[in-house]
């Protein structure tokens, strides 16, 4: 009787694995025969198998499984993901093959991934890319521009979660790029490394051939981490991510600038303010850093102060448009003192000559914004409200040919 049923079972398991191998034979057909459909629904069938399949029939399932979903690049994003899950469990005489079906899916991903952004469709286009970076960890630019996706997009959520997970890989976004200088054009221009030497050494096309390393995109993700946490009203979170970043690379200017900026918006003035101070020691020539020291010296009243930080500005940069436009309304503001005054006169001989001499200091405090207004509407000359108000003063000085020229050009 022992052996009878020992025989029996012996039995049993023959057909159990004569009838998945027979169904795993109709499903590797409808791929065969491009019937995706049908394919899918063999792959349901099968699944509740795969307890008694052993490990090469497990394998050749999971193959199969992974060619039904992927659809020969047709799949959705979500049978594409399937496709990869099961792609990654396949082994033995598969991982070849394998190898090369998974370059076609990563091409199909970028494919979509670049489409889906360039159409605005940001979340799905962070969603994609993220499957990007699961489909090849190595490659962990796919995870930021899933981050920058996810931003563009507005699901802080989402972005907050690749941005935390480059923070713990370590990710920095520094690469080297390979540049020479068109001869033609003049113009510098970037290549993959053999395609610049190429038209350097063979072509002859371009001259000067250098290399440099890109910056550092550490400081852009703890800002945006930093900023997620402010906008969820995260404020001590937002504070020690920067913290820690900081700690991690003391010297970095822009995480400074970073932390800086999230004091600003707590309204912790006086930590901003010191904040910027040391980062414009630790990069004297930083434009940036310079004007907005004089955008806040000009919001504390400080004006003198403001004025001198515009003027190290213009001096590193003669053309930076917002610290023209503000010396011309840092000089104008000179003009409410005249006529506080001013208004304040009688009608005595003397007052009326005190009031003469303030009309001509009032003059001189026009005369001293015109070039910096003259400057902003030669780099730019859709600045409206900087042509409104030069106008005006044309007119009080007794520029009416400017004024007219002015107001023609601009429809005022």
């Amino acid at each position: 009787m022992k052996k009878q049923l020992i025989l029996s079972l012996a039995l049993m398991v023959t057909l159990f694995s004569f009838a998945q191998k027979k169904e795993l034979k109709k499903l590797e057909k409808a791929i065969k025969n491009n019937n995706y459909s049908e394919a899918k629904a063999m792959v349901s069938q099968l699944e509740p198998m795969l307890g008694s399949m052993d490990d090469k029939m497990k394998s050749k399932f999971y193959f199969a499984s992974a060619k039904a979903f992927y659809a020969n690049g047709t799949g959705a994003p979500a049978d594409l993901q399937k496709a990869l899950d099961n792609f990654n469990k396949v082994d033995g005489k598969y991982v070849s093959e394998f190898a090369e079906t998974k370059q076609v899916i990563k091409n199909e991903f970028l494919t979509k991934a670049n489409a889906a952004y360039s159409s605005k469709n940001f979340v799905e286009a962070a969603n994609l890319f993220s499957i990007l970076y699961e489909i090849d960890s190595a490659d962990q630019e796919y995870l930021y521009f899933a981050a920058i996706s996810a931003i563009s997009g507005q699901d802080y959520d989402l972005a907050l979660n690749f941005y935390k997970e480059l923070n713990k890989i370590g990710y920095d976004g520094v690469k080297t790029e390979y540049y020479a200088t068109n001869k033609e054009s003049g113009k510098e221009e970037v290549f993959a490394k053999n395609v610049r030497d190429l038209y350097v050494n063979k072509t002859k096309t371009h001259i000067n051939p250098g290399e440099r390393q890109t910056e550092s995109k550490k400081a852009e993700i703890t800002k945006n981490i930093a900023l997620i946490y402010l906008n969820q009203g995260k404020k001590e979170e937002a504070l020690a991510a920067i913290k820690d970043a900081r700690e991690a690379d003391p010297e970095d200017v822009n995480l400074i600038v970073t932390e800086a900026n999230t004091q600003y918006q707590l309204g912790n003035v006086d930590a901003y303010a010191k904040l910027i101070k040391e980062a414009v020691d630790k990069d004297p020539n930083n434009v940036d850093l310079l004007y907005n020291l004089g955008v806040l010296s000009a919001e504390t009243g400080k004006n003198e102060e403001a004025r001198a930080y515009y003027e190290k500005t213009l001096a590193i940069d003669p053309n930076y448009v917002n610290a023209l436009t503000n010396m011309a309304s840092l000089v104008l503001s000179d003009e409410q003192a005249i006529i506080e005054e001013m208004n304040g006169l009688g009608s005595s001989a003397k007052d009326d000559k005190r009031y003469d001499e303030l009309k001509g200091q009032r003059l001189e405090v026009y005369k001293r914004a015109v070039p910096y207004l003259e400057k902003v509407l030669s780099i730019s000359d859709n600045n409206i409200e900087a042509a409104k108000t030069l106008v005006n003063i044309y007119i009080a000085i007794d520029e009416g040919a400017k004024a007219k020229e002015l107001k023609e050009k601009y429809g005022i």
